[in-house]
């Protein structure tokens, strides 16, 4: 890839995850094409520089263009993909492009009813692209302001892919570390955000800090059984895009997914919780299919079924937690 080539970047899907990338990647007085779905947005972007749905606090850089048209990325050899993961697979297969194109995926989850994972609904979408996935502790409004952050870049393709695309993406204030585990990566990802449900929970119900430390510890214990179950590599789950992300995302009401625990923790309905938000917590799309995942599989993951219950309506947030304080004393 040559430097005039490198510097043609696209982000699709411009909420706040995909705006700050946008920003951070225009830092350098870069040109970034940013793709939202709503007109508006698409209007105020290019006609105000910010962003006030999903990311009001930043004044855009000059070199962010946004559009509405998929087809206008086509042509960039560089897409970050920030969509929900619900919707990924249909919105790559909405984008026209030949197969020099580097595919990052930054959004994290498990495909509801198929039970698969993004880069598996990528590679169905997109044949042809090389895939690589961008996963870390990171909170879009820290991210967009330039204060220090580091991720893990997963490339499907290894090292030749890693030094290609961390020259695009790396900033002074945004350090991406090389793995060569999409699936770990991806893995570390679906899962924090499941348990940062639990962790908003124990928030939303005042039981403290100590609580949140233990969900915390024992979650990840879930998160490694499952990973290592999956192929996934320990190390990678003990890193950036695994403990790393799951410690930022337990502990903040930054964090849609633990603002979602907490209200269910303070009596919220979760139907009624997420037909209100104007974002996503992909944790309550993942709860259910992950859990299908672990019972099949023979995984325990005590924590993930709990918070699948209480997605579902079937259990009340004190029950779910006295139903996992009750469970048999063990060996940690």
């Amino acid at each position: 890839m040559t430097a005039a080539n490198a510097a043609r970047i696209g982000v699709v899907g411009a909420g706040a995850w995909g705006t700050a990338l946008a920003q951070m990647l225009s830092s350098d007085g870069r040109d970034v094409l940013l793709w939202a779905r709503e007109p508006d947005l698409v209007a105020q972007i290019n006609g105000e520089r910010r962003n006030g749905l999903f990311l009001p606090s930043a004044t855009l850089n000059p070199g962010i263009r946004a559009t509405g048209d998929l087809s206008e990325l086509g042509d960039r050899a560089v897409l970050l993909v920030v969509t929900p993961a619900q919707h990924l697979g249909a919105v790559l297969g909405s984008i026209p492009r030949g197969n020099d194109c580097d595919l990052v995926l930054c959004a994290k989850g498990i495909e509801a009813g198929s039970g698969r994972l993004m880069a598996d609904v990528a590679r169905d979408a997109a044949p042809g692209c090389r895939l690589a996935v961008l996963s870390g502790p990171t909170f879009a409004h820290e991210v967009a302001a330039g204060l220090p952050t580091a991720v893990t870049l997963a490339c499907a393709e290894g090292e030749e892919q890693w030094q290609r695309l961390s020259a695009a993406i790396a900033r002074p204030a945004f350090r991406p570390y090389y793995s060569d585990d999409v699936t770990g990566a991806e893995i570390g990802g679906a899962v924090k955000n499941v348990l940062a449900i639990a962790c908003g929970v124990v928030e939303g119900l005042a039981l403290g800090q100590n609580a949140r430390a233990a969900l915390i510890s024992r979650g990840f214990a879930e998160m490694l059984r499952f990973g290592l179950a999956m192929g996934a590599q320990a190390e990678t789950l003990s890193g950036l895009s695994g403990l790393g992300d799951l410690v930022l995302t337990c502990s903040s009401t930054s964090s849609r997914n633990f603002s979602l625990g907490k209200a269910l923790g303070e009596g919220g309905n979760a139907a009624a919780i997420l037909a209100d938000q104007s974002t996503v917590a992909e944790g309550a799309f993942t709860a259910p299919v992950l859990a299908e995942i672990a019972r099949a599989r023979g995984v325990s993951m005590p924590i993930v079924e709990a918070v699948a219950a209480l997605i579902a309506g079937t259990v009340p947030a004190r029950d779910v937690v006295a139903r996992l304080l009750s469970r048999p004393l063990r060996a940690e």
